[in-house]
């Protein structure tokens, strides 16, 4: 299926280009794919920053940083869709750059996949109860 798929957008994005190219003339449509192209990478830079920005807070607050992780994978994803020329990508890249939008899609893929693997904390401090502590020796090399 992923084959499939990659087989079909070249051939999608070149009828959509004939299309494209025959109602508004091959040099406006070239200029309009580049258009959309630089201005989707500076929002991607834009936005790029914004979700650093908050995984960072979300790691100072010890929260989960998972949500946010996933959203900068996505804006990834809308980064790697503008460079490749054609409008079907970067209408799927646009669609991603729209933060409800593709907040919705991220619930959406964590509802049909189920992440697996187990998470442990460590919280410093004192040994919690029935557990000897740590012991060690340690010294100060300046």
């Amino acid at each position: 299926m992923f084959y499939l798929i990659l087989l079909l957008i070249p051939v999608a994005e070149i009828a959509v280009f004939i299309q494209v190219g025959s109602r508004i003339g091959v040099s406006m449509t070239l200029l309009l794919v580049l258009a959309s192209a630089v201005f989707g990478i500076w929002l991607v830079r834009a936005q790029g920053f914004a979700a650093a920005t908050r995984v960072q807070a979300m790691i100072a607050r010890g929260e989960s940083p998972a949500l946010g992780m996933l959203e900068g994978l996505a804006l990834l994803a809308a980064g790697v869709l503008l460079l490749i020329p054609g409008f079907l990508t970067d209408v799927a890249a646009f669609v991603l750059l729209i933060p409800p939008l593709r907040r919705a899609i991220i619930r959406l893929y964590l509802r049909r996949v189920r992440p697996e693997g187990a998470v442990t904390h460590h919280y410093p401090g004192p040994a919690k109860p029935g557990r000897p502590p740590l012991e060690g020796e340690s010294r100060r090399e300046d």
